[in-house]
């Protein structure tokens, strides 16, 4: 296959022959359709449904679903570089998708790497068959709703919205109780993949109790409130679900009991997922800057501005840093696999930290160095910004919850307690 006629956000990296093809994919994606249609999700802060017919279209639902269950079977770093190429051009598209993709990929290729009796790996390999037939015959798009405004989406503690077991006509399921906070796709998503917590008579909740468990948009009980109005990555239209007494039967289970907790604890990587948006948007500004500076912004007067030492300066910094960027989130996602060392956990976090912080560091000087023409909405840069700052506000690893993990996991070996 031939060489990709473009850089990656990923970098320029030893690409397999499906790597190139999905990236060029992607790139052609975006650029033509995706990044046209991205100032419109933003300023009226809507789901991008269009966006999401062409990546129904172009097999890129079915992502990370196993070839064995119809999918395109790939793998962790791809589906990482792909995202990347998709936040370069419509950073609510690829945060989004983010959420869908999870829902496959957690119960596909990191599932696989999840240590399960045999007993749960049947229960698992029968009832990921229905998600993943759901996706592939149907385009139906999974959500994963994680927030609750409480410590539970940081690992800190159960979740409150509650599954408690209950026979309906003979048929297993879960009665499902509470409510969700910044849920992407809500509205737009055919089924919400729900983190709960067993409710179990005389048993205090415990996030070892975890259920991951896909409720239908359908479902009677389930209903959608509140507003979306905010800085960035306002066509994610992440409003709040509210879960009264909803009724799945056992089938919907994306995860056997117990196991969303084991996979948490086994395989880091798999919250570093949301990073990927970010690099891609770190890549749109920096890319945005120097067609700027050149004169060669579409529908902009053809005016040069690269002459000025001050902004070749600032060029080159926004160029080291994401540079840097890149070499960490390569380096990271070729090192993702379950019960990582020390050391590869540790680059994870600085991954994640350098990512999410780098981009809105790069957007920043984008905006400054561009000068006051960019702030104006006609052109990218300003919503640019505004996503950008939104990745270190991202649950479960925040900024500030990797440096503290970062410093503690450091500092003390597992099991390690001051007297």
């Amino acid at each position: 296959m031939s060489e990709l006629n473009f850089t990656p956000a990923v970098g320029d990296l030893p690409f397999t022959p499906q790597q190139r093809h999905l990236l060029a994919l992607a790139h052609e994606l975006g650029k033509t359709t995706f990044a046209p249609r991205a100032p419109q999700w933003d300023e009226t802060a809507s789901f991008p449904f269009a966006n999401y017919v062409d990546l129904k279209d172009a097999g890129l639902l079915k992502l990370c679903v196993p070839a064995s269950h119809g999918g395109l079977g790939a793998d962790y770093p791809t589906y990482m570089m792909l995202a990347a190429e998709v936040g370069r051009f419509c950073g609510a598209t690829a945060l989004t998708w983010n959420m869908h993709i999870c829902s496959t990929m957690w119960t596909g290729v990191l599932a696989d790497g999840i240590e399960m009796t045999p007993e749960q790996r049947a229960e698992h390999m029968s009832r990921r068959e229905l998600h993943f037939s759901r996706i592939v015959n149907d385009g139906a798009i999974y959500a994963q709703p994680f927030s609750e405004g409480t410590a539970a989406a940081a690992g800190r503690a159960p979740f409150g919205t509650a599954a408690r077991k209950e026979e309906r006509n003979g048929v297993s399921g879960w009665l499902i109780n509470g409510k969700k906070i910044w849920a992407s796709l809500s509205g737009a998503a055919n089924y919400y993949g729900i983190l709960c917590t067993e409710d179990v008579d005389g048993k205090t909740p415990d996030a070892r109790d975890t259920l991951y468990i896909s409720v239908p948009a359908t479902s009677e009980g389930l209903s959608i409130s509140g507003d979306w109005n905010p800085l960035g990555m306002r066509g994610t239209v992440s409003r709040n679900l509210t879960f009264k007494d909803v009724w799945v039967s056992d089938a919907e289970q994306l995860m056997p009991r117990g196991i969303y907790f084991k996979g948490a604890q086994t395989w880091p990587a798999m919250f570093f997922t949301l990073a990927p948006t970010y690099l891609g948007v770190a890549n749109a500004a920096y890319d945005f800057t120097v067609s700027y500076l050149r004169g060669e912004v579409p529908g902009e007067p053809p005016v040069k501005r690269r002459q000025y030492p001050t902004k070749q300066i600032a060029v080159a910094q926004m160029r080291i840093q994401l540079e840097n960027m890149k070499s960490i989130f390569w380096r990271a996602i070729s090192e993702a696999k379950p019960n990582p060392s020390k050391d590869e956990k540790m680059r994870l976090y600085a991954a994640h930290y350098s990512v999410m912080e780098g981009a809105n560091d790069i957007a920043r000087l984008a905006l400054r160095t561009c000068g006051g023409q960019s702030m104006m909405k006609h052109l990218p840069l300003e919503r640019l910004y505004r996503d950008s700052r939104c990745g270190a506000l991202m649950l479960p690893w925040t900024a500030e919850l990797v440096m503290d993990r970062m410093g503690r996991e450091t500092l003390y070996e597992a099991g390690e307690r001051d007297e």
